[in-house]
């Protein structure tokens, strides 16, 4: 079940290097956007980060039928909708603040499926985050759009239930279910990008590939979901839900600095103040 205990400092310094790390990649998402469309991208994310490692990492000791299910709701449907939403004209930064409501999803997902109980700290801190979502979806506006919206909301969801096959699985080698889960995702979303946004449209992204956008893939491959999937595995296997998840929520923090700094995104006054509802939320449930 893994232990309810406080995570250890060389822990908690684990959680913040994922959580720079992701929300530093949705810069990168975006960047790769200009070049590719959503599900190609999504498709060579996959493909990158399972070939050619399935041939020297076994797999992991679980049943196929589980590792299909952790990269379809893990990696199929959370990064085609995230991938999607950018692309509807989400911001990164709005982007990343809004996937954080896979927190309640998590922990409302493991309390019916692992009796994982969580404290009325931090019932009550989700609450208090769940306010800096609710500005958000008040002032979606403009270039943001609100199927965009919709789309980080469902996203939201599938990585929840990626959470729960995480548990479930409990593999040994976190990398090697990721691995193998971009693996079974990979053939899937392949099929997706050539049904919807067909061969011409695939050849021509890959002909006119700029080196910002393959700097983007890299970083998404073998940071984001190497190194962050990979760590993240790890603690989910040792730790349970209610104590690892809630830090995801510092995520669209970092989101918005980097987009800030890299994109020039803008940070009015609202978009500060849902990120402080958010943070303090964490603080108080922690």
């Amino acid at each position: 079940m893994g232990n309810t205990i406080n995570l250890t400092p060389r822990h908690l310094l684990l959680v913040f290097f994922i959580v720079l790390i992701w929300g530093v990649n949705f810069v990168a998402v975006y960047i790769g956007l200009k070049s590719f469309p959503p599900f190609l991208l999504c498709a060579l994310r996959f493909g990158l980060s399972a070939l050619p490692w399935v041939f020297f990492i076994p797999k992991p000791k679980a049943p196929v039928k589980l590792v299909v299910y952790y990269g379809f709701f893990n990696f199929v449907m959370q990064f085609g909708f995230i991938f999607t939403g950018i692309h509807l004209g989400l911001s990164p930064g709005l982007a990343s603040l809004v996937l954080q409501i896979q927190v309640f999803f998590s922990i409302g997902l493991a309390f019916l499926f692992f009796q994982d109980r969580p404290s009325p700290f931090k019932i009550t801190g989700s609450l208090i985050s769940f306010i800096g979502i609710g500005i958000v979806a008040f002032k979606v506006n403009g270039g943001s759009t609100f199927m965009g919206l919709i789309l980080m909301l469902f996203a939201a969801f599938s990585w929840a239930a990626g959470n729960m096959f995480t548990k479930k699985i409990h593999s040994q080698s976190p990398l090697a279910l990721v691995i193998w889960g971009n693996l079974a995702a990979f053939p899937l979303m392949l099929f997706i990008s050539l049904f919807f946004e067909g061969p011409v449209l695939i050849l021509s992204s890959l002909q006119n590939v700029s080196w910002a956008a393959i700097g983007a893939v890299f970083y998404i491959v073998y940071f984001s979901t190497h190194i962050g999937y990979g760590a993240w595995g790890f603690l989910m296997k040792t730790y349970s839900t209610s104590v690892v998840v809630p830090f995801t929520i510092m995520v669209p923090v970092v989101g918005f600095l980097s987009s800030a700094l890299y994109l020039g995104e803008e940070l009015p006054y609202w978009k500060l103040l849902a990120s402080l509802f958010i943070l303090g939320g964490l603080i108080f449930g922690l």
